[in-house]
Order: C-alpha cells, then sequence, then structure tokens
C-alpha cells in the first residue's frame, strides 16, 4: 500500500509548509519533496493524491468513545446502539478510546474489548478503558492492574464517575487506590496507566481530584477528567487542576468552541487540553428531582464540526485547535506514533479543504478510508 500526498500544506499540528507525504503501507515514510515520476518508474502501484491548496493533518484522536453504545437511564429502551466504522471515520477519527459508561451491568468489558477489536480488523486504531461508573469498577481479569498489563488494548481505568448523582459515592481514598492501580499497570506494560473521570454536575466539581494530588503519591499527569464544559465554573476548576499536570477533556458539542476559547483565554494550559466526542453515548436529562424527562445521542460528527467551527468562526489558530485532538491527546495516552505528521509515525492522515476546512480524505493506518468526500471503506455489517 503505497501513497503520495502531494503538494499539501502540512499541520504536525504546527504549520509545517507546503510538502509531499509518502505513505507506505501504515507508516508514514518520507516528508519533503518526492519525484512522482521516479516512483511510478519502479512500477509500483502507487495512489497519487492532489494535496495542493489543501490542509494536510494528523488523524483525530478521540479519547471518549461507547463503542457498545451507552446510555439506559430511562430503562432498558433507551440504550443507545453500537459505534460503525462509519461514524468514526466520516468525522476525521483515526483512532479511538472505548469506554462503558453508566451500565457495567447488561454492558461488559469482554463486549467492549470484542468490538475494539472488530474496528481494528475494519481498519482504525482502537484502545478501552477498563471499568464504568461505579467503585470498585468492573474488568476482565478481576483488578484494574492486571487488566492495563495483560490486555493489549487496555490503557487505563474510566470511565469513574464524580460529582453526579449515578456515581458510587466513592472515598478518596477508593479513588486513590483504584488510580494507583492502573499507574501502576501502566508502568509494567509501557503504558499510560491513566484514569479517566466522567464529572458530572455535582457541586463538589473536581475537588476529590485536587485532595487526591494533595494526599496521595499519584502523578498528576495519571489524572484525565472529562466533560468539564458542564459550567464555566468546572471549567475553572479545570484550569486548577491542569495546573497541577492532570490532563482535562472537553465534550463536544454546542458550547465547545466558547469553552475552549474560555479555556485559554483564563490561563488554562493549552497542552493539558483535549476535546471528545461521547460518541454514542446518551446525553439523559433529568428534573429537579433526579427522574429521568428525555435523552439525546452524542455524536463523533459533532467533535469535527466543533474542532472546525472553532477555526472558522471563533478565529482560533488551527495549529492550537488541532493540538485539542491530536498532539495532546496522544501524550495524555501514551500513543508514541500517533497526534503528528513525522516522519516514522502512523500513516494516519486528513486532507482538509483550505477555505472551509470540509473534510476530503481520510487515511488510516495507511488505507484511503475517506476519498473525495466519499466513504469507500464500510464495516463489515453496514
Amino acid at each position: 500500500m503505497i501513497t503520495l500526498l502531494k503538494n499539501g500544506e502540512v499541520y504536525s499540528p504546527e504549520y509545517e509548509g507546503k510538502k509531499d507525504i509518502l505513505l507506505i503501507n501504515q507508516e508514514i515514510m518520507k516528508i519533503g519533496e518526492v519525484d512522482e515520476s521516479s516512483l511510478l518508474g519502479l512500477g509500483l502501484e502507487v495512489n497519487v493524491v492532489n494535496a495542493e491548496g489543501k490542509v494536510v493533518t494528523p488523524g483525530f484522536i478521540d479519547p471518549h468513545v461507547h463503542l457498545t453504545g451507552g446510555g439506559g437511564e430511562g430503562g432498558f429502551a433507551t440504550r443507545t446502539p453500537e459505534l460503525h466504522l462509519s461514524d468514526i471515520i466520516k468525522a476525521g477519527i483515526t483512532t479511538v478510546v472505548g469506554c462503558l459508561g453508566t451500565d457495567g451491568t447488561t454492558r461488559h468489558m469482554t463486549s467492549l474489548l470484542a468490538k475494539a477489536r472488530g474496528l481494528e480488523e475494519e481498519g482504525v486504531t482502537t484502545f478501552i478503558y477498563t471499568g464504568n461508573y461505579q467503585v470498585p469498577t468492573p474488568t476482565i481479569t478481576g483488578n484494574v492492574k492486571d487488566d492495563v498489563i495483560l490486555i493489549d488494548k487496555v490503557i487505563g481505568a474510566g470511565e469513574i464517575a464524580i460529582s453526579d448523582s449515578r456515581s458510587a459515592q466513592p472515598s478518596v481514598h477508593e479513588i486513590a487506590k483504584l488510580v494507583a492501580e492502573a499507574r501502576v499497570g501502566g508502568l509494567l506494560s509501557n503504558k499510560a496507566g491513566v484514569t479517566h473521570f466522567h464529572v458530572g454536575p455535582g457541586k463538589e466539581r473536581l475537588a476529590i481530584l485536587h485532595q487526591i494530588l494533595e494526599d496521595y503519591e499519584i502523578p498528576p499527569s495519571k489524572i484525565y477528567a472529562t466533560h468539564i464544559n458542564r459550567s464555566k465554573d468546572l471549567i475553572d476548576d479545570a484550569i486548577t487542576l491542569a495546573e497541577k499536570g492532570a490532563y482535562v477533556d472537553l465534550t463536544a458539542g454546542d458550547d465547545t468552541c466558547e469553552m475552549i476559547k474560555y479555556f485559554k483565554e483564563n490561563g488554562g494550559d493549552m497542552v493539558r487540553l483535549t476535546v471528545s466526542s461521547d460518541g454514542n453515548g446518551s446525553l439523559p436529562k433529568f428534573d429537579e428531582h433526579g427522574k429521568f424527562i428525555g435523552m439525546g445521542v452524542a455524536s463523533q460528527q459533532t467533535l469535527f464540526d466543533q474542532i472546525t467551527t472553532a477555526v472558522k468562526e471563533y478565529k482560533l489558530p488551527l495549529s492550537d485547535v488541532l493540538s485539542l485532538v491530536t498532539r495532546n491527546t496522544a501524550d495524555a495516552l501514551h500513543f508514541d506514533s500517533k497526534g503528528k505528521i513525522i516522519e516514522g509515525m502512523d500513516a494516519d492522515v486528513l486532507i482538509l479543504d483550505k477555505e472551509t476546512l470540509a473534510l476530503e480524505h481520510v487515511f488510516a493506518k495507511g488505507q484511503h478510508m475517506v476519498k473525495d468526500k466519499e466513504i469507500i471503506v464500510k464495516g463489515t455489517f453496514e
């Protein structure tokens, strides 16, 4: 599988200028001037894509996706469906991290693992967190540490719920022990070993995470809190947590661009900020008494739309915004071959229209998945 991308304006995610990019199998083999005629003269089959006047970026990394669906807070009929390959790639996403969510009873870690393996076979890169909202949390082997060490796809624990009526109301010590297990598992398997926290709308916000960092020997980078855009008070708390070295994550939605801007303008450490889709997770609504009154379903397309809107309408620098779904996420999760366009990295590449930022081409692990805005590789049952 050989692909030559010609004359694209490369953002790695910083702007690198106009360059050719040679993809061979699953790797970015060369960046710079590539002689097309010499390459074709070798008699090999080469996919040549004209990227003149286009933006070339790393494939997006989505660190919070309900691969097997989520929800159920309104009863069995409100369980959301599984994700399809097309849902992922049409949003410019080439790497996903799956999680369970509220339900760890009728949804299982083994099913999540199988779904991740299936999507990998279909063409994208996949990982998962072990656990769900609850503490103690469901695992495959019996404990978090062993899951991280022994299961290749497991990179940490999550999503563990805090500041939410749906959480198990865990103590600080219980949370600290779980984070420590994930961290040691990561050390012994050369993985991130992070704990990914669902942060609800509760008044305590991130207090339990601050207390862990104050009272326990936990490296801040092993804490990764999501849904921080529930309020500006929570964003302010997340800015403080990020100052300590933790990673924080915005969930793509109507307020994402405004919250990116607010985070930046209020001194937030932009290298500690990421954006995720919560794809196929439920968006339940409750009344003042905690009664379920309705729900929506999160879409990965919203992630792509909010990233491009942040540039087009909010005038945020393209390189800054791209970092939130490429390099920053790769750093948070120790994806050393992802998130940048550099020789030797994985061949996960997007081509966007320079003026509109519309998605025109997607390459995942070197495979051409979207061509001229059309999905050309679909999942097994699509």
